[in-house]
């Protein structure tokens, strides 16, 4: 549903205002930490999982509402686009961090601990930029030439079948070898499959084949979400839990709501995007064991 020129239309906004976002709502996670008592990094990594939105839950919003094509919609789309790229970049950097956030010392010598983790911060950020650099190079490439040369081909076969089957290898494909040579996350690498499709003329037909899969898959990544979740915290827990939800949804709209109106943007435009961005990913879930 989503193009890279639909990214470029939107880059104004979606670029500064996610960085923005992200910026301001982990320093909320992060005041909320330390009043618990929590540590530096603790409160870095909460404050970033409360920092970025879910694809899937705003896709399948806007999707209810028909303004996927929207200029709403795309900006809310690209704006969490973003957000994914930067988050692809802070879980390529956590380990690394380890050692100034208070995560236990790999090292036994502890005088030598700060230089080692100084040079492994520089490493890993140049290797997760010039990774992330060839991955969008590649996925520009491959999106404006080979995916749509491959589909044309697959379709003068005239088999139903076999285009579906196209399709969703090609998907599985690209997000299997984003996560297993750029080190980008397998969602993420599916997501840019997506817009890599979406450059064909194809691209219609292409989400007609694939539309019960994508639903079924849609349902089981609620559903495993949903088993993510304690009950029991409700009752251990019910005052932080209150102030979590209250970041999500009352801290986040509020941020997103005045970015977007500083971007001199009408209301109803400020309105839809920070409605769609007051959720939370589940992407973060993967490093908290770091703290």
């Amino acid at each position: 549903h989503f193009s890279l020129d639909d990214l470029k239309e939107v880059r104004g906004i979606a670029v500064p205002g996610a960085l923005a976002k992200i910026v301001l709502a982990t320093l909320l996670g992060m005041g909320a930490a330390h009043i618990w008592g929590w540590t530096l990094g603790a409160g870095l990594v909460f404050g970033l999982a409360l920092s970025v939105a879910s694809t899937v839950v705003l896709l399948r919003a806007l999707e209810d509402r028909g303004l996927v094509d929207s200029l709403n919609g795309k900006i809310a789309i690209g704006w969490l686009l973003v957000e994914d790229l930067v988050m692809v970049l802070v879980l390529v950097l956590l380990p690394a961090l380890g050692g100034f956030l208070g995560a236990p010392a790999a090292s036994a010598a502890p005088a030598a601990a700060p230089l080692f983790s100084a040079t492994s911060l520089g490493l890993a950020l140049l290797l997760a930029i010039v990774q992330l650099g060839i991955f969008v190079g590649v996925m520009l490439v491959g999106g404006r030439r080979l995916f749509p040369w491959l589909l044309w081909q697959v379709a003068k076969t005239g088999s139903r079948e076999l285009f579906t089957l196209c399709v969703m290898a090609a998907a599985v494909g690209i997000a299997y070898l984003s996560s297993a040579v750029f080190g980008v996350s397998f969602a993420l690498g599916a997501f840019f499959g997506g817009m890599m499709l979406r450059e064909s003329a194809l691209a219609h037909r292409a989400a007609e084949e694939s539309l019960p899969f994508r639903d079924a898959f849609s349902v089981l990544f609620f559903v495993a979400v949903g088993m993510l979740i304690d009950p029991a915290i409700l009752m251990r827990e019910p005052a932080r839990v209150a102030v979590v939800v209250a970041i999500i949804i009352v801290g986040k709209f509020a941020i997103a709501f005045g970015l977007v109106l500083l971007f001199r943007y009408p209301l109803n435009t400020a309105l839809t995007i920070a409605a769609t961005g007051a959720q939370i990913a589940e992407m973060m879930a993967r490093k908290n064991d770091y703290y």
